[in-house]
């Protein structure tokens, strides 16, 4: 196929005398869509099949196992009827180019393979175009509306491509590793029309990236995957990008009025959360699990990014972290759910924080003028509440039920917190109160109230009795008579049975000297006092029989003073 130069200069001018025949080309295969066709000074890479009119065939590219690559009519190496019959091809085209003689190798043949005055035929596959002029073409196919970085050199990136040629030939994917390409761009390890190409890319968009030879492995082609001056097509679909100088990223959506305090290192958090990746794929959610995510903050319990950005936020708070890699799982990601250098987006909804310091807050909504009595430890009360999350969630009330409860304080009967708020108190005054999960239902939680919870109460104190140690049924606000029997000894007969016993008693109370045990029936608690006292049991009291109970081995009443 290569011609002797006087053949070729004579031939050209016959031809252009109109003294012989021009060449012939029958376009027998024209693909659906060119978008360029060969001419002049473009270089081509193409299969061909030389034949004799008759059939019989001289030489074959396919023979060599490797393509035809050359420039189109400048200083061309191929004889000028096959220089000219290729130019107007598409890639994918096929062709039958008859070559009159003087357009081949003319009266002087070519040797022992072509005779004198040979008509050739050649059939030819056009495999590649491209011009020394050729920049990389960027088609976008898809762009998000909301694109707020796009790559830029330096960046480390993930996309996901399928490589084809000019053909079609898919000749690489990722997709079918089912694995991302992760690299750097602009330095180097990218061929250099892919790092072009790259450049400006929003994550989620796709691309079609054609790289011209000379861009791409020119030459040297790749292994047996990429042929030598191969122009390649890349449909890129970016996955991921970030720098390495990137820090923790914090998009505040939402923040509650006031926020009364802000979280510091060493507070215990619980917050929801959903996790993906830049493209929106959900790796990771809380809320699949109703559960919240619970933790120390900035004690590396998590990873780095996430104890940094959840410093400084209130209960209620939405925010939006994003997280690059080396201040989330690195190069290795996590398991089969997270893969390496993968930029992690987490919205966070803050339920609460504590820190293991903190101490019950009480807050006085209201407080009446008047307050004779305050409640205290063994005071028995009746209250109204209601309890809630600090996000608002309600978990019980006491208008649930049909009476407001009644309680004695400091008896272990509340949680620590709620008893703790509760002491203090005049009647009718309202109260708010925090109480951190350690003076209230700890890391297991209780029924309808998670682990870890900070409790919100709202309180108003209906009623208060007094009360008495525990242990007591009956004090001495007062002095008691001195002596103490014949005060008791209401009429004087030197016994005292159980009926003036507890006229007594309650006359003391009465008159403001003693105080029972409230919340316990009286003659209950009288019958109880006075049986301890009537020592043999004869149902009355004597001088001896009380002097005993009250100065034996000096020894206090386990249920009265008397």
């Amino acid at each position: 196929m290569f011609a002797p130069a006087l053949t070729v200069l004579l031939t050209l001018i016959q031809v252009a005398c109109g003294q012989l025949e021009d060449v012939i080309i029958d376009r027998y295969f024209i693909p659906t869509h060119c978008s360029r066709e060969v001419q002049v000074g473009d270089y081509v890479r193409y299969q061909y099949n030389g034949t004799f009119k008759d059939g019989r065939k001289f030489d074959s590219s396919l023979d060599k196992d490797f393509p035809f690559v050359g420039q189109v009519g400048v200083e061309s190496k191929v004889i000028p009827g096959l220089d000219k019959g290729v130019q107007g091809m598409c890639v994918n085209e096929r062709r039958k180019i008859t070559i009159p003689p003087h357009l081949a190798y003319g009266v002087l043949g070519a040797g022992l393979v072509i005779p004198p005055d040979a008509t050739l035929v050649f059939d030819v596959l056009l495999l590649d175009l491209w011009n020394k002029e050729d920049k990389v073409q960027i088609r976008i196919l898809h762009k998000q509306q909301n694109c707020k970085r796009t790559v830029m050199p330096s960046d480390f990136v993930r996309y996901h491509y399928n490589g084809s040629l000019l053909v079609g030939n898919l000749f690489d994917s990722s997709n079918l590793r089912n694995s991302t390409y992760d690299t750097y761009v602009g330095q180097g390890s990218l061929i250099k029309g892919m790092d072009e190409g790259l450049l400006g890319m929003c994550v989620g968009e796709r691309r079609s990236i054609i790289i011209p030879p000379f861009l791409a492995y020119d030459d040297k082609g790749y292994g047996t995957k990429v042929p030598p001056y191969a122009t390649l097509i890349f449909d890129v679909l970016l996955v991921d990008v970030f720098n390495v100088k990137d820090d923790v990223k914090v998009e505040v959506q939402k923040i509650p009025q006031p926020c009364r305090r802000r979280t510091v290192v060493g507070d215990f958090i619980r917050y929801h959360y959903n996790g993906s990746f830049q493209d929106g794929t959900v790796f990771d959610s809380s809320y699949s699990r109703n559960s919240t995510y619970n933790t120390f903050i900035g004690m590396g319990y998590v990873i780095a990014g996430i104890d940094k950005a959840l410093q400084g936020v209130c209960v209620g708070e939405w925010r939006r972290v994003t997280v690059p890699p080396h201040l989330a799982y690195g190069e290795n990601g996590s398991g089969e759910l997270i893969p390496g250098s993968a930029v992690l987006i987490f919205d966070l909804h803050i339920i609460d924080f504590h820190n293991p310091k903190d101490q019950v807050d009480i807050k006085v909504i209201y407080k009446p003028a008047e307050c004779n009595l305050i409640s205290a430890a063994n005071d028995l009360i009746m209250y109204r509440y209601n309890c809630s999350l600090l996000d608002g969630t309600r978990l019980y009330s006491s208008d649930d039920y049909p009476e407001p409860p009644r309680v004695t304080l400091g008896q272990g009967k509340l949680i620590a917190g709620l008893d703790e708020g509760l002491q203090g108190m005049c009647v009718l005054e309202r109260r708010e109160i925090t109480v951190p999960p350690h003076l209230a239902h700890g890391t297991n939680g209780a029924s309808g109230v998670p682990s870890n919870a900070v409790l919100l109460f709202e309180l108003e104190l209906l009623q208060l009795q007094k009360g008495v140690p525990e242990g007591f049924l009956f004090i001495w606000l007062q002095d008691s008579p001195e002596p103490l029997f014949p005060a008791m000894d209401m009429n004087q007969d030197q016994e005292v049975p159980l009926e003036e016993f507890s006229a007594f008693i309650k006359l003391q109370v009465a008159e403001g000297r003693g105080r029972l045990h409230p919340g316990i029936d009286s003659d209950v608690i009288l019958g109880d006092m006075f049986k301890k006292q009537d020592r043999n049991a004869d149902g009355k009291i004597t001088e001896d029989e009380l002097n005993i109970n009250v100065n034996e081995d000096n020894e206090v009443p386990k249920h009265e003073e008397l």
